[in-house]
């Protein structure tokens, strides 16, 4: 008789609470074998949102075009048009919508008759998009106050319950004056089952408005995957309290004046950089650092603080590279470059004319020592962004919820780029003392994210900032970050990035299968996806690369970037990329009944539907099963003790 060994009875043992005997065991096998049966759930991927916390959620709420599509398919002959689109508009805004309904005059008869209508036609759509996950899942999605009377609506209509059951519930929920209340939370349990998994692929935050209000609203969706974007890890930096992280986020949100999420988001007090603003910088016209859109504060006053901010994130940034040598980077500290007397600057070699030269807290002596007002400014602000709660949450958040990568039905998912060379061997970049590349670099990035939020040292911050704008971090991919540049010289020379030779290599089929293979991805069927490189639409470019094994899926999300952006859907028989153009307002959308998503496109057609034992998640399940088989063997061997089942 085969004897299980100790180790494996520990891990087996936890599995009797759950099945406590061999009939609960087969029962819970026969189960997930039927679910390894059903279509795969529809995967969302979008990235690169950068603040844009309104265009993400009618995004969201539409599912990036597909309930649209399914709607017209069930209800577009059996409703006049105008009523169509107004059941589509409460879709789209279940909250905005039955607000303002419920502020309408109508008779009890009038909003008994309203709710029954609604309520029957959003359960025919529950039913429809609930039929493709397994009861249990789809239970989990099912808001918890209203689960048992949402699963009882499941059921009806049959034989047996007939309209007076859909009835009696109105009519309780009416007398009660909450029936507004089930027909939002139906709503929402429809965008709910629409989305399988919803993956952002990276840059929560950046020049849009609001990158608080972003992760808020993600965090109130089902099943969210993150993966981590370079404007990302300069937030978690910033959160942690690098310095030079601190001056850059703030320098962003001035330049957009984006403040909104600084100080009512995170409770971070904008006082000690408008005082350096007000006093050092009292006299500094600040003309190039005048914000891209005015607001309540003078425009010069904002412009002064982003320039102290700038000045300061370069000082900060020069005492990083200086730490590490082995980042060689030597050649982008710049402030010791500056010919004050000549009005200067060399970059590489090159010596440029400066646009701005009034410089009041750069000491020529010691040009990336911070002046004693902008190290009391910057203390002051660190102690406010560490101990932001809301900002330590959102991140705590991301982490649990992060990768660097994800492999979804054989799609591989990062942010960025895998670093190469222009042969396409994949270039190291130093973690923890070591060389890493490839694969082998995103998962020790994926390990220091996890751990730095729990023991935030010095260098691994520093690595951080690297990971934002570091020649070989994944998540940038250039060779350079020319902020300086940019802020000080009208030449345009100096302000170009060059790009990792990845970029131009994933037209190539060869490297494409390289990287996938690299990474565990069929490279037959695989298809790399990435953000962070916008596409330029207005120009013509394609999202799919020549290859056809990669797409880049940033389309420039954000209104400072292009206002478009897509969504990829990953559905049981396709691929396909949906494309947002221009978001007005929420009420723009709900008064006109506009859809952002322009158009939708297959990417890919599959001969056959996949299935859940296709995916990922099926493989989980195979394994479960296996422990499940052990877990019988165990019982049946009498190593471990079933509990009778009761009758």
């Amino acid at each position: 008789m085969h004897s299980l060994p100790d180790s494996e009875l520990a891990v087996l043992r936890p599995l009797t609470d759950r099945f406590p005997n061999v009939d609960a065991a087969m029962s819970e096998i026969a189960r997930l074998s039927a679910v390894l049966t059903l279509p795969k759930g529809t995967i969302h991927i979008i990235s690169d949102i950068h603040g844009e916390d309104q265009k993400l959620r009618h995004v969201i709420n539409n599912a990036s075009g597909t309930l649209r599509p399914l709607a017209e398919k069930m209800f577009a002959g059996r409703m006049a048009p105008q009523k169509f689109e107004e059941f589509l508009t409460l879709i789209f805004y279940p909250a905005e919508v039955t607000q303002r309904l419920e502020k309408e005059s109508r008779s009890t008869e009038e909003l008994r008759a309203f709710a029954t209508g609604t309520l029957r036609h959003l359960f025919e759509l529950v039913r429809v998009l609930a039929a493709r996950y397994s009861l249990k899942r789809a239970m989990t999605v099912f808001p918890p106050e209203y689960r048992e009377l949402l699963s009882e609506m499941l059921h009806e209509p049959t034989t047996e319950r007939q309209t007076e059951f859909l009835a009696a519930i109105v009519e309780e929920l009416v007398q009660r004056g909450r029936v507004w209340r089930l027909i939002h939370v139906t709503v929402r349990l429809v965008r709910n089952l629409a989305i399988y998994e919803l993956i952002i692929g990276g840059d929560c935050w950046d020049s849009g408005p609001r990158g608080d209000r972003v992760v808020d609203y993600l965090r109130q969706q089902p099943n969210v995957s993150f993966i981590w974007g370079n404007h990302d890890a300069a937030w978690l930096g910033a959160s942690l309290g690098q310095g030079a992280l601190i001056s850059h986020v703030l320098r962003v949100s001035l330049r957009y004046r984006q403040l909104g999420q600084i100080d009512e988001g995170y409770s971070i007090p904008l006082t000690p950089l408008e005082h350096l603003a007000r006093t050092v910088y009292a006299h500094d016209p600040a003309k190039h650092f005048l914000p891209k859109v005015h607001g309540m504060r003078p425009d010069e006053i904002i412009a002064r603080m982003q320039k102290a901010a700038a000045i300061m994130q370069f000082k900060l940034e020069g005492q990083a590279i200086a730490r590490h040598p082995e980042w060689s980077m030597d050649h982008r500290r710049l402030l010791h470059r500056i010919d004050r007397k000549k009005g200067t600057i060399e970059v590489d070699g090159v010596v440029y004319a400066l646009r701005d030269t009034i410089f009041p807290t750069i000491d020529p002596a010691d040009p990336y020592r911070l002046s004693p007002e902008e190290e009391r400014c910057l203390q002051r602000l660190c102690h406010s962004f560490v101990n932001s709660q809301k900002l330590g949450e959102q991140m705590r958040y991301l982490v649990s919820h992060g990768a660097m990568y994800l492999n979804r039905d054989e799609h591989l998912i990062f942010h960025g780029c895998v670093p190469v060379d222009e042969r396409g061997e994949f270039l190291p970049m130093i973690v923890d003392g070591q060389p890493c590349r490839g694969r082998g670099l995103f998962d020790a990035l994926e390990k220091l994210l996890v751990r730095v939020i729990e023991q935030p040292l010095e260098k691994d911050l520093d690595l951080l900032w690297y990971l934002w704008s570091g020649p070989s971090s994944p998540l940038f991919g250039k060779d350079r970050i020319a902020t300086l540049e940019r802020d000080f010289i009208a030449d345009k020379t100096p302000h170009h990035e060059t790009r990792n030779p990845y970029f131009a290599l994933i037209h190539e089929a060869w490297f494409c299968d390289k990287v996938l293979a690299e990474f565990g991805v069929n490279p037959a069927r695989g298809l790399i996806v990435n953000g962070h490189v916008p596409v330029k639409i207005e120009k013509g470019e394609s999202p799919l690369k020549r290859s056809g094994k990669a797409i880049t899926i940033d389309g420039a999300f954000s209104e400072a970037y292009g206002d478009h952006g897509y969504t990829l859907v990953l559905e049981a028989d396709r691929t396909s990329l949906a494309l947002h153009h221009h978001f007005e307002s929420v009420e723009a959308a709900i008064r006109d009944g506009v859809d952002i998503i322009q158009s939708v496109t297959d990417v890919r057609v599959w001969d056959r539907a996949r299935r859940m034992g296709d995916t990922e998640r099926g493989a989980e399940m195979r394994c479960h099963i296996n422990l499940l088989e052990r877990l019988i063997e165990a019982y049946r061997n009498n190593r471990l003790r079933q509990t009778a089942a009761h009758g």
